[in-house]
């Protein structure tokens, strides 16, 4: 007999992952939610279609990273799917007429939208290439980046500026809800695997621009203060612990007698020699004092006081044991690229619609501001007796329909009322005609084939009772005798 299959990809005991939550330490449903799309998929061009793809990386991993446009969809496609998929925000790349690539940013449902133009941009296939030990493609994406925003407001705008101070506050709020927000005392340390650095940059005039400079880092940290042997045993020493290959990461000791050679670098080594001695310093961006995580020792309830005064971790203030775990590391940010350079151009009041808030190029007096509000009041007011007159429609027509329903429900059983009286007249008449025939039990007085009053039946009977009947069955008798022995002699 075959043995039963273990469903072990989806059922219990499969070896999946762990829970979002359990890997990154503030992951909701809550959460935003993005889109980048091209719009226009095959008009704008391979550099634009890869640029979208590595912004699309960077959104991780809330964003739908398997999005396929097409060019029949339309925004008005991509708007009626983000309340269904809760969708948040939606990043919108394209090529104008004369070539100029933009981006927009639009809030869902109601907006605003913030127009950009990509003046310049690189591929992260281009910052990899430039790049000697490039970084990327490890476990950097499953967490969100960590955003990192600088120059945003400007101490001396007012509502009088060229760039107006409500605006900066507007789009510094817009920025930071494109990621979740994290929580210092809860979100753990290795969790924030990504920097995304957005920089203004601050002109010395008020000239009216908003360029925002776009880059994208990984975070990677080195202990400090060991020497580089040190370094590769404490390497070796993890990489013996996964299950990685080790072919060509364990370092050689199989010429040296002794590991003192290995440390001081063989016989004629100069010493023992920490970054700090050495001459090839590690740079590195800051050094931090991070807190090692160590497995704990779980003790048994009965001597759990005796085990901790054995280890020596704990005393009256609680604090001993704790200092040989934190180490001083070096942390540097690797560039992963994509790189943008953004110049905000227009702001609209609606989803890629409505009220322009404030343009770059073209600048309103206060009495043009004035009609344009009267302008978007009237038609507000008019969508607003629009809603209402389909509204109303609506409600009528479902009031007929219910009307209608109504109606042939009532005409139904008074056809039924009808039928049931033509069946109760039928009985009614075949009853009496059983009892008009004197139908009373017996077959003798009852006419089955309805002959009662015949003429031809009348007839008969005459002849049967004088007994002519008798004499004409056997005239008939002899004719058939006589017939069938013509046919036999013939």
């Amino acid at each position: 007999m075959a043995k039963k299959r273990s469903k072990r990809r989806t059922h219990l005991g499969a070896h999946n992952p762990a829970a979002p939550t359990a890997v990154t330490g503030h992951i909701n449903t809550k959460d935003p939610k993005s889109m980048v799309i091209r719009m226009g998929a095959g008009e704008v061009g391979t550099s634009i279609s890869q640029l979208a793809a590595d912004v699309r990386r960077v959104m991780e991993p809330g964003t739908a990273s398997r999005l396929k446009e097409r060019k029949a969809n339309r925004l008005r496609d991509y708007v009626t799917m983000c309340g269904p998929l809760g969708v948040s925000h939606l990043l919108l790349f394209s090529r104008s007429e004369s070539g100029n690539t933009n981006m927009r940013l639009a809030i869902t449902p109601r907006g605003p939208t913030f127009h950009f133009r990509v003046e310049k941009y690189s591929l992260t296939k281009d910052v990899r290439r430039a790049q000697r030990h490039p970084k990327g493609g490890g476990k950097e994406y499953i967490t969100p980046p960590l955003l990192v925003m600088n120059n945003f407001t400007n101490p001396n705008s007012d509502h009088t500026s060229k760039v107006p101070r409500h605006l900066e506050s507007l789009t510094t709020t817009a920025f930071q809800s494109l990621f979740p927000p994290i929580n210092p005392q809860r979100t753990p340390l290795k969790s924030i695997r990504r920097v995304l650095l957005l920089n203004r940059e601050q002109s010395t005039e008020d000239d009216g621009t908003f360029i925002v400079n776009f880059r994208h880092y990984a975070i990677t940290t080195k202990p400090v203060g060991l020497s580089k042997p040190l370094r590769r045993l404490n390497a070796a020493e993890k990489l013996l612990k996964s299950s990685k290959s080790k072919k060509g990461q364990l370092p050689n000791l199989g010429k040296l007698k002794d590991i003192s050679e290995f440390m001081i670098g063989g016989e004629n080594g100069a010493g023992y020699e920490t970054d700090n001695t050495s001459g090839s310093e590690y740079e590195t961006d800051a050094e931090v004092e991070v807190l090692e995580t160590s497995a704990r020792k779980v003790h048994s309830s009965n001597k759990p006081r005796q085990a901790q005064n054995e280890d020596g971790s704990d005393d009256e203030d609680g604090d001993t044991g704790r200092k040989d775990n934190v180490e001083r590391r070096a942390v540097k940010l690797v560039e992963l690229g994509p790189r943008m350079k953004l110049r905000m151009t227009k702001v609209e009041e609606g989803l890629c619609s409505g009220k322009v808030m404030w343009h770059e190029y073209v600048h309103k007096t206060r009495e043009e501001i004035r009609e344009l509000e009267k302008k978007w009041e009237q038609r507000r007011k008019d969508k607003e007796a629009r809603k209402k007159e389909q509204k109303a429609n609506v409600e009528r027509k479902k009031a007929a329909k219910e009307a209608n329903k109504q109606q042939q429900q009532q005409q139904g059983k008074k056809g039924q009322q009808e039928e049931e009286e033509d069946d109760d007249e039928d009985m009614e008449d075949y009853d009496s005609d059983l009892y008009e025939y004197g139908y009373d039990g017996d077959d003798k007085g009852f006419d089955s084939e309805g002959l009662a009053g015949d003429a031809e039946e009348q007839v008969n009977s005459k002849m049967e009772e004088d007994g002519e009947w008798e004499d004409e069955e056997g005239e008939i008798a002899d004719g058939n005798k006589q017939g069938k022995r013509k046919a036999f002699k013939k």
